[in-house]
This record gives C-alpha cells, sequence and structure tokens, in this order.
C-alpha cells in the first residue's frame, strides 16, 4: 500500500510509548483513517524496554504483524540508541525522533550508519514543566504528528482536547498540561 505510514515506537516500561502509539491510532480512526496501534512486549516491568507500533492508510491494511520496515522510528528513551537496534529495517528515506535536547547530528554515531532525517525533542523537558512529571508520551507524540504529517495538526489538537477530556474529566490540569506539552513540542522539534 502507497499510503500507509508505519511507525514504531522504542520506550521503556511506563514512560507510555504503547499510550501514545494508541492515542496516535485513535486520532488518526477520528479523521477516518484505517490504524493500527499495538504493542510488543512480554512480562516486562516497569523500565524494561517495549516497543509498540502504527500503521495509518487510507485504505483497509491486512498486515497483521509487526512493523519490520517502518517510516519512521520513535525513541522515547535515548538510552536505548545503545542497547536496541532501533534503525533496523528503517526505510532509507525515513526518519528517526529521538527524546533528547542535544542536536540530531550528534545521534549519528548511535544510528548504524542510518542516513535518513534524525530529529530531537526535549520530551522530558517539556512534560516536567508542562505536566509536572517526566512522562514524555505526549510531547514525542505532537513530534510524530508533525515530522510525518500523518494527521493534520488543527484535527489532532482536536482530538487531543477530547480524548483528554473523555480520559481525565475530574483532573483538568493534566488536560491542560498535556495539551500545553502538544502545542510545544509542535513548535520546538529539532531538524525541521
Amino acid at each position: 500500500m502507497s499510503n500507509m505510514v508505519e511507525i514504531r515506537w522504542h520506550g521503556r516500561g511506563g514512560q507510555g510509548a504503547k499510550t501514545a502509539s494508541l492515542l496516535l491510532a485513535d486520532a488518526a480512526f477520528s479523521i477516518g483513517k484505517y490504524v493500527q496501534g499495538f504493542p510488543e512486549y512480554g512480562p516486562e516491568r516497569m523500565g524494561a524496554p517495549i516497543t509498540a507500533f502504527n500503521r495509518i492508510s487510507d485504505e483497509r491494511s491486512s498486515l497483521h504483524s509487526n512493523i519490520y520496515e517502518p517510516d519512521y522510528v520513535v525513541v522515547v528513551d535515548p538510552t536505548l540508541l545503545s542497547a536496541v537496534s532501533v534503525t533496523s529495517g528503517l526505510k532509507k528515506d525515513g526518519a528517526v525522533i529521538i527524546n533528547s535536547n542535544k542536536d540530531p547530528e550528534e545521534f549519528r554515531p548511535l544510528l548504524e550508519g542510518f542516513e535518513g532525517k534524525v530529529y530531537t525533542i526535549d520530551a522530558g523537558v517539556i512534560a516536567e514543566q508542562e505536566i509536572g512529571r517526566n512522562i514524555p508520551n505526549t510531547p514525542m507524540l505532537g513530534a510524530v504528528v508533525k515530522i510525518s504529517g500523518v494527521i493534520p495538526e488543527d484535527k489532532f489538537l482536536e482530538d487531543m482536547e477530547q480524548s483528554l477530556k473523555d480520559t481525565f474529566a475530574s483532573k483538568p490540569h493534566v488536560i491542560e498540561g498535556n495539551m500545553k506539552a502538544i502545542k510545544r513540542s509542535l513548535q520546538e522539534v529539532k531538524g525541521l
């Protein structure tokens, strides 16, 4: 399928990579896309490496497997760059999005010869400043939408606000903080 976008998330348990992949799937579904959002993990505990996936398309997909040749790789925890082959199978014209305050080019030596685009976003700091906790998933989600263009930003923001209201109706500060974090991440991605 030529219009399919595949995204692979690398994070650690408790950082919200699985939740972010599911939120992205919900947002894409709300604008009429066919979606898949699912994690891959076993009996891991908080802090153990996890992988999550998204498939987003204008057409129904009969694929129901992990993603081995993603268009985008999202690295929620940069310590995984030395522990996991995050660029394995990544398309040559794909992109890596890393949670870091560093310049994107500083990561080239850790990307096993990957020559495509590299982006960074300081999602941990954004989350701490806007949400009050270092849970980088919503800022990373904003960066993915900005870089991939898989969902129009205005529709994405509308859907995220509604999803957060549905989930955190009794905690308006959580809604406000996450929305601020997402909006900042759309503006602060390095490498564009």
